[in-house]
């Protein structure tokens, strides 16, 4: 068995981690809900691929791996919404007759 190219999607993967933690701990606050949305639309596009490599692929371990993938993309676009709905909540003007929380 080569595990050549697992080690490189393992290397590419754990370089995905570092590179997004670097670039989410600089993003001001201002820009976070327009990037949330933008973030979104990538993990929809992540849930698609998952699931057609979870079609595809025979060994079990495959199967596995484009299950989990499929789950933490999943709760990952629902939580971005979850994030970016409150957020713009935060900015909707409250009415006059309304008790305030």
């Amino acid at each position: 068995m080569d595990f050549a190219p697992l080690l490189l999607l393992l290397f590419a993967f754990t370089l995905a981690i570092f590179l997004g933690f670097e670039l989410i701990s600089k993003v001001p606050s201002q820009l976070h809900t327009p990037l949330m949305s933008g973030s979104n639309a990538i993990s929809g596009i992540t849930i698609v691929g998952a699931l057609l490599a979870l079609s595809e692929l025979e060994p079990t371990l495959a199967k596995w791996i484009g299950f989990f993938a499929v789950i933490l993309a999943m709760i990952n676009v629902v939580g971005g919404y979850v994030v970016t709905d409150r957020m713009l909540g935060m900015f909707k003007k409250k009415e006059k007759g309304s008790p305030q929380p």
